[in-house]
């Protein structure tokens, strides 16, 4: 098992979006809150011999932590092509270099679904952007169906939502914490160099 303080550290220098679009909400998870779901999946046993699904993979900063950790085969799904890039290239630069597959897609709808047991790793869109709200249901949908188990990173006070979702779905919440998100200013609307975004954090099973 990889200690959390090593997972941190091997992620801490990964390079971001060069030019973040607003319309995805392409916001770089921090190091830390990565290494703590992580470490969560790790713990539980859904990384070692499980495929691992990035859904939204920006950067590729989570699917990458997965190799880190041990995951068996890593897929990372975006449909950014330039943010692709920057997952390839971060792949390459972490130590040790890991392996992982990348595809250009929509993460709602997956060109895929591994052979085996998949746990599904993502920091999926909030809905902050107008006319955008619940955004991360069809990310939850798709976990839903290709997964046993999920990690993902909702606004604050999602709870209630992602229990009643998961439990539509036949799934269970069984894991949830609170965490920060730091947001550097990168759009123009932004009026704080950094502002601290409060978050939550989910494990779910989804019976598959």
């Amino acid at each position: 098992m990889t200690p959390k303080r090593a997972l941190e550290r091997g992620l801490a220098h990964l390079d971001g979006f060069d030019e973040p679009r607003v319309e995805l909400e392409q916001y770089p998870t921090p190091a830390d809150l990565a290494a703590n779901l992580l470490h969560l999946a790790d713990l539980q046993g859904d990384l070692e011999g499980h495929n691992v699904v990035d859904l939204g993979a920006g950067t590729g900063i989570l699917a990458i932590g997965a190799a880190l950790a041990g995951a068996g085969r890593v897929v990372g799904v975006e449909r950014d092509r330039d943010a692709l890039a920057v997952a390839r290239q971060n792949a390459s630069r972490v130590e040790p270099a890991v392996s992982a597959d990348w595809l250009c897609g929509d993460a709602t709808r997956p060109p895929l679904c591994p052979d085996g047991p998949v746990t599904v790793v993502m920091n999926p869109p909030f809905g902050a952007q107008r006319g955008r709200r619940h955004a991360d249901r069809a990310f939850l949908e798709t976990a839903a169906r290709i997964a046993g188990v999920s990690y993902s990173i909702h606004n604050v006070d999602s709870r209630d939502f992602v229990e009643a979702f998961a439990e539509d779905e036949g799934g269970t919440v069984t894991h949830a914490f609170a965490a920060v998100l730091d947001v550097e200013r990168q759009f123009p609307f932004h009026e704080e160099e950094t502002r601290a975004l409060d978050v939550e954090v989910f494990r779910i099973e989804w019976g598959r």
